[in-house]
């Protein structure tokens, strides 16, 4: 009698194998079909507990795709930094944002899911050419993956499109100071001014909005403001030759404001305006402000931005710091008034200001086309396609449930 009897082998390592394999092509499968645009999903919970205003700058070699490029047609001569030859531009887009904090992931921007998720939905971006910098970066990331599209020009808007299959409009509404302003001169309702010695500048009708975005907030489901360049430019509003004179209710404001104090005017009667304004359940937002990066005098003045790389925390504040007194410090003296004027307006502030300061980098620079350095502007493809990946997060936060969308 064998006492020993054969062993029997077990059929369960061999299953557990084969069931693992299954597993893995059914997974590569699904990858595969997937958009190379798409993010990693990231819950909603996570996204409102993150702060995507500071962070750092990571470069990740094998991000060499870029979400468009420079044959998109809405991008200026002046921002498309690889049709010109910047030497970096191609470099531009392996830059990441990294947020602070471990749990904290900027998702990439997904063109398809924005699309579907804003059908009948118009976004206005309402400012000066640095919001046009932004609303190109968005046209141009949609129109890669939904070529079907309108042209038009909606409630007196510069320029803006509609995504036909899905009924998205994106328009772009020009602005300098969202007030209303114009050439004044003596005899223009304006006697006291004349009293004082005033001969000539601009009237600025800080309770007017322009007209080229008055008709916006009744048109847009979701709104995107700035202002802030042409408050500190004495360039155009020479404090001496032409300055800025403000107007409430149709009379001067005396004794005369100070271009900062008018600031803080125009945007209080521009928000309430808004809110007056806006559709039901509109999405308000208002942009922090976008820094300049001259080195060496202002644009004027022979300044120029010649880095290949970004900044480093000590080179921010030696370009930034208010008490330095600098050319660029007024992206962090304007921002002082946004955030005091947008405290309780029902408005979400979308912080670009701390990323931007790094990026000196990212501006057309000598490429620009113009007779001096650009240093204002951003390459396109760039760092406002950055913005756009945190204007979207807050968008998925908000959940857009809320607004009445058109018909």
């Amino acid at each position: 009698m064998n006492r020993h009897p054969k062993p029997r082998h077990s059929l369960l390592p061999l299953l557990s194998l084969l069931t693992f394999v299954s597993l893995f092509f059914v997974l590569k499968t699904l990858d595969l079909t997937r958009s190379p645009l798409a993010p990693p999903s990231v819950s909603s919970s996570r996204l409102s507990s993150c702060d995507f205003s500071d962070g750092d700058w990571v470069y990740d070699r094998g991000f060499d795709s870029p979400r468009y490029d420079g044959s998109c047609k809405e991008i200026f001569k002046g921002w498309n930094c690889i049709s010109s030859g910047k030497s970096n531009a191609l470099d531009l887009i392996k830059w990441r944002w990294r947020p602070r904090g471990g749990s904290c992931d900027l998702p990439l921007f997904d063109p398809v899911g924005f699309l579907e998720s804003h059908r009948d939905t118009n976004i206005g971006f309402i400012g000066d050419s640095l919001n046009r910098n932004m609303f190109v970066s968005l046209f141009c990331t949609l129109k890669r993956v939904s070529g079907e599209v309108k042209k038009w020009r909606p409630a007196r808007a510069d320029r803006g499109f509609t995504f036909v299959k899905y009924n998205l409009t994106i328009a772009y509404h020009r602005t300098n100071l969202l007030a209303r302003y114009g050439r004044w001169s003596p005899g223009d309702n304006g006697g006291q001014l004349e009293a004082l010695g005033y001969k000539d500048g601009y009237r600025v009708d800080v309770d007017i909005p322009e007209g080229t975005w008055a008709a916006a907030p009744l048109f847009h489901n979701i709104l995107l403001f700035n202002t802030g360049h042409w408050w500190w430019a004495p360039s155009k509003f020479d404090p001496v030759k032409s300055p800025m004179l403000f107007f409430l209710d149709g009379k001067p404001v005396i004794p005369p404001l100070l271009p900062e104090d008018g600031l803080d005017l125009v945007l209080k009667h521009m928000i309430n305006f808004v809110n007056g304004e806006a559709r039901p359940g509109a999405i308000k937002f208002f942009r922090t402000q976008s820094p300049r990066h001259f080195e060496g005098g202002d644009w004027d003045q022979g300044g120029s931005c010649p880095h290949s790389k970004p900044l480093t925390p000590e080179q921010v504040e030696e370009l930034f710091a208010i008490e330095n007194k600098g050319t660029n410090a007024e992206a962090r003296l304007a921002n002082i008034h946004l955030h005091k004027a947008l405290q309780g307006s029902g408005f979400r502030i979308l912080d670009v200001t701390r990323m931007s300061e790094f990026r000196g980098d990212a501006h057309p620079s000598t490429a620009g086309g113009k007779k001096h350095d650009d240093c204002m502007h951003w390459c396109l493809p760039g760092i406002t396609d950055t913005w756009n990946d945190v204007f979207v997060a807050m968008l998925n936060d908000v959940g857009n449930r809320g607004f009445t969308r058109h018909k």
